[in-house]
């Protein structure tokens, strides 16, 4: 299970930013995830949540934004969100178009209680 690996990477990134000594003070961690990034957020919810059973960080809930796949086209230069897996801008229908967003895998925050 490919989410796994991925809520095993966010904890050792959590580890290495809040100490054991204060695990218990995690309260959530913020993650960015893209549609395209090819990540279940409810499956790395429950991965998240089954390794960190057991461990000092035990608290910390995975709080998920998903971001949604974005182009601009390079003919019209006009965004567009993709929705229907289309790449093709849908004012001027054309094909040569630059990703913005949607392949981001980011943890962006640690929040911990005061």
């Amino acid at each position: 299970m490919h989410e796994l690996s991925v809520a095993q990477s966010i904890l050792e990134i959590v580890q290495q930013h809040v100490p054991e000594p204060q695990a218990w003070a995690v309260q959530a961690v913020r993650v960015r995830v893209g549609r395209l990034a090819g990540v279940v957020t409810d499956s790395l919810e429950f991965c998240f949540s089954a390794i960190i059973t057991d461990t000092p960080w035990k608290k910390a809930k995975l709080d998920i934004e998903e971001i949604p796949t974005v182009c601009l086209c390079s003919d019209c230069a006009g965004r567009f969100a993709v929705t229907d897996g289309a790449f093709r801008c849908p004012s001027c229908g054309g094909v040569n178009v630059q990703l913005i967003s949607g392949t981001e895998l980011q943890v962006v925050e640690i929040d911990l209680a005061d």
